[in-house]
């Protein structure tokens, strides 16, 4: 059999831990030694070594000479990273995770919003447009790859034509919720027509640079979402539109 390559590993074994440590299977404050990450699950210590740097990286773990590696409670986290949204949304508490996702889009994307009335681009006007249609065209598989693809590529593209960089860096947090849902089977197999319409709307008014519009229907998009994650933790047989 041939072996598995290095990053694939590595991969892999970020993915099991960083679920394993937001999910609290390695609850706050455990010490673990390398080799004992190692056997526990079945990997090289080179490939625990290169893991456990990302994990620092991300405030996850902690590691000190002679202590071994420690697990640090979600204070230390960056929360704001997308592997760690991921994580969360894997995890049991991924409804109030969804829930805090919401209030901090409800404070992002009207406000791109608001500043692609005036800042889009041409290109950047018919790319939104392109994403409404796609995400129409897909609305009856709204569940699937090919949704997801056309909803992120609306939303990457809202937070660009801001025209503010740091708008612009929270692309990978919005796209990372969408993935999520889609992942975790919290979305319906048919999209709402009026969320639908709604993005419509967003589109229209940011090419006709009406800002109050563009904005007021975006807020009413995240408010959507925001609904429906309350829904469906209430009523879990109810996808939400998301």
């Amino acid at each position: 059999m041939p072996s598995v390559p290095f990053q694939q590993l590595h991969d892999s074994m970020l993915e099991q831990l960083g679920q394993d440590i937001v999910g609290g299977v390695l609850p706050p404050g455990t010490t673990i030694s390398a080799d004992e990450v190692a056997t526990r699950y079945d990997v090289s210590r080179t490939v625990i070594r290169e893991v456990v740097r990302v994990l620092e990286s991300l405030g996850l773990a902690s590691v000190r000479r002679r202590v071994g590696i420690t697990i640090l409670g979600s204070e230390h986290w960056n929360s704001l990273d997308p592997n760690v949204i991921r994580w969360q949304l894997a995890g049991p508490d991924r409804f109030e995770q969804l829930s805090i996702l919401s209030e901090l889009r409800s404070g992002i994307e009207p406000l791109a919003a608001r500043l692609a009335a005036t800042r889009a681009t041409p290109d950047q006007c018919g790319a939104l447009t392109a994403a409404v249609i796609g995400m129409s065209a897909t609305s009856r598989a709204a569940d699937t790859g090919a949704y997801l693809g056309h909803d992120s590529d609306f939303h990457r593209t809202l937070l660009a034509a801001s025209g503010n960089p740091m708008l612009r860096a929270m692309s990978q947090i919005v796209v990372e919720i969408l993935e999520g849902r889609t992942r975790h089977s919290l979305m319906p197999h048919e999209a709402d027509p009026e969320a639908i319409h709604l993005h419509g709307v967003v589109a229209s008014a940011i090419q006709s640079g009406d800002a109050d519009a563009a904005e007021t229907a975006m807020r009413s998009i995240v408010a959507e979402s925001a609904e429906a994650v309350e829904t469906m933790r209430e009523s879990p047989e109810t996808p939400p539109h998301l």
